[in-house]
């Protein structure tokens, strides 16, 4: 008797769990890395998966101008990472609007066809980077994590994750992937007055940073190549916004558009490719009778 009931409830078990299993959603497809060249990671009914991105900003990396140092670096690690030969993790920090991200973008397009792939990944994703490594690993294509506009908080989950992918695990660093991300801040966290208390002077007058410090620097510091960015000055966010009316409408540069430009910029306090790419925009639509090119910011 006692076996009879211990089948019935094995039976009803197995019932329920079938009903359940019609109400998850279905395993995601594998993403298509050939067909598409940028990807999102995206958390969809408690799972995570690598979600296509259909149009990819395709910029050019003759449509930034004004920072041609910081351009050339990054091209020349990229095209390494590419080829196969080492290349570091990149760190773009500095003042907003002035390319950093339109860079990493830029990158893309350029060696897409060396199958470069660029998967773009939120901070509060960051704590799945373990997964989105192991779905790369092995592949032969190029994957670069792209962390737009990253900061964080003292006790910011994706803090840790962040670091052990760069180079603070037992496992070696994925060969085929590597890490870009841009911020507004060289430590990547808040830098607050009291940490300067916890610095320690020796007799020699040296001075060396407290815990504090040194923990915010040690993250910045798995990052092998730093490129800075900083606010244009006129003459190059005049010649930014040259470049883009030529793009968006041609044959409509003149003493007026230069004013025009000056004045948006002081409208909105400051001189970045961002403002520019706006004002030639509006100055487009307010000047041009032919359809415009699409942008490709």
């Amino acid at each position: 008797m006692a076996k009879e009931k211990w089948d019935s409830l094995a039976d009803r078990v197995e019932a329920v769990l079938a009903r359940v299993e019609q109400l998850l959603p279905p395993p995601a497809s594998p993403p298509d890395f050939r067909r598409h060249h940028a990807f999102r990671w995206r958390n969809r009914n408690g799972r995570g998966q690598l979600v296509p991105v259909a149009h990819p900003h395709a910029i050019r990396f003759d449509d930034l101008i004004g920072i041609d140092a910081q351009k050339e670096r990054l091209i020349v690690n990229t095209r390494h990472f590419v080829e196969g030969r080492p290349a570091n993790n990149v760190l773009l920090t500095g003042a907003r609007g002035t390319g950093k991200s339109s860079l990493v973008k830029a990158a893309l397009n350029q060696f897409a066809r060396k199958k470069l792939r660029l998967i773009e990944v939120d901070k509060s994703d960051l704590v799945h980077l373990a997964d989105i490594v192991d779905l790369l690993e092995g592949r032969e294509e190029r994957f670069i994590i792209f962390c737009d506009d990253l900061s964080f908080e003292a006790n910011d989950p994706g803090y840790k994750s962040l670091k052990v992918a760069l180079d603070g695990s037992i496992a070696a660093a994925s060969e085929n992937m590597l890490i870009y991300a841009t911020s507004n801040r060289r430590h990547l966290m808040p830098e607050q007055m009291s940490e300067n208390l916890e610095a320690q002077h020796t007799e020699q007058g040296e001075i060396h940073p407290g815990e504090t410090t040194e923990e915010k620097i040690s993250l910045s510091e798995r990052f092998g190549l730093w490129l800075s960015f900083y606010p244009f000055t006129q003459d190059e966010y005049l010649q930014v916004v040259g470049h883009w009316v030529n793009v968006l409408a041609p044959g409509r540069q003149d003493a007026a558009m230069t004013r025009a430009a000056l004045q948006w910029s002081l409208e909105r306090g400051s001189r970045t490719g961002r403002v520019a790419f706006q004002f030639a925009k509006d100055w487009a639509a307010r000047n041009n009778k032919t359809p415009a090119t699409p942008a490709r910011k």
